[in-house]
């Protein structure tokens, strides 16, 4: 695979990103090292990450999953960096999945004013998704990336062997992701509902990424064409929010499916997509992932969640919809009846 070049860093696969790394250590321009892990990156990744790494580090450790993802493990961590007498030319290495490379992100460009930081994504999702395009960030009051800001890490390395410790629920997660830039881009769409199986795929995978970084390259602060990224997420983000404390969490993927399928009905009401691909998009999720019943409290709960969206404007909120495959209209003004109309449609099987 070839190096993914952004506007300010890299993004490098395998043995060759870890050579960057290694090189960037020896450059001396550094004074300590750390590597942000949870538990489980910390069982399944860190041999495989100290085989390739030719330095010292410390180990800084949160606990797993989108509910710590919040001030007060950002809290620990810049403790942490404190007490291990951590300067402004040290460098944070998060090895994992979305909350860890969106919160390492963010610690490290917060402590002492920003230090340099590179991701290396451990999970599908995070690979094509989190931990490129600059943003970094965590929740507040179970409200997802409520306090954010951009920030470049210092390089990306993808190593597609990570993927070998997932389960099926985290790969199918990571693919939400793949299948929903394969519609904004009508990009590998039909190659994709006849073999999700490619979601494994290392030029699929790279694909993917490069398709995420041209967008991101064209509009980073998200002013206007970055926006169609959010396909799915308006419903996706409200429906991830009210699981979050909840003892059946879904995976960020598995929230996003639904919002996609939601908002593809949506987009078919308002916006002029075919039912048709509404249809076809429905079916290959609903193969993919288990279906989720939602009570009428649940329904009220999620469309008093979308009003806190970032995407909103003077607290309107704006939806992405589709036109058509590879055609996304964006700040669009949506009902909450018609909101609600869609988990109907969702709830519907069809085949």
């Amino acid at each position: 695979m070839n190096i993914i070049s952004t506007d300010t860093y890299k993004i490098r696969f395998k043995d060759e990103g870890y050579a960057h790394l290694n090189e960037l250590v020896a450059s001396n321009n550094y004074t300590n090292f750390y590597v942000l892990v949870d538990e489980n990156t910390k069982k399944l990744c860190l041999t495989t990450f100290k085989e390739k790494a030719s330095f010292k580090f410390e180990i800084i450790e949160i606990k797993s999953g989108e509910i710590h993802k919040n001030l007060d493990t950002c809290l620990d961590v810049w403790n942490h960096l404190t007490n291990k007498n951590a300067d402004r030319n040290s460098l944070l290495i998060n090895l994992g999945g979305g909350v860890i490379t969106d919160m390492g992100g963010f610690i490290a460009s917060t402590y002492k004013r920003g230090i340099d930081f590179v991701n290396i994504p451990t999970t599908l999702l995070s690979m094509v998704d989190a931990s490129i395009g600059s943003k970094t960030g965590i929740n507040l009051n179970s409200i997802k990336n409520q306090i954010g800001l951009f920030s470049d890490p210092l390089s990306v390395i993808v190593d597609t062997d990570y993927l070998k410790t997932l389960s099926k629920r985290e790969i199918n997660s990571g693919y939400a992701e793949i299948f929903k830039h394969s519609i904004i881009s009508n990009s590998n769409f039909k190659k994709l509902v006849e073999n999700p199986n490619l979601a494994y795929d290392e030029d699929i995978i790279a694909s993917s990424i490069e398709l995420k970084n041209k967008v991101v390259k064209k509009d980073k602060f998200e002013n206007n064409v970055r926006k169609h990224l959010n396909f799915g997420h308006t419903i996706g983000h409200a429906v991830e929010s009210l699981f979050m404390n909840k003892k059946n969490k879904l995976l960020h993927g598995e929230a996003i499916a639904i919002g996609m399928i939601c908002e593809s009905y949506i987009s078919s009401k308002i916006n002029g997509l075919e039912i048709d691909i509404a249809n076809e998009i429905k079916n290959h999720l609903n193969k993919l992932f288990t279906k989720v019943s939602f009570s009428k409290k649940d329904i009220d709960e999620i469309c008093n969640l979308i009003k806190y969206d970032k995407k909103n404007h003077i607290n309107i909120p704006k939806f992405v919809l589709l036109k058509d495959l590879g055609l996304v209209e964006t700040d669009i003004n949506v009902d909450m009846n018609l909101v609600s109309a869609s988990f109907d449609y969702y709830s519907v099987k069809l085949y």
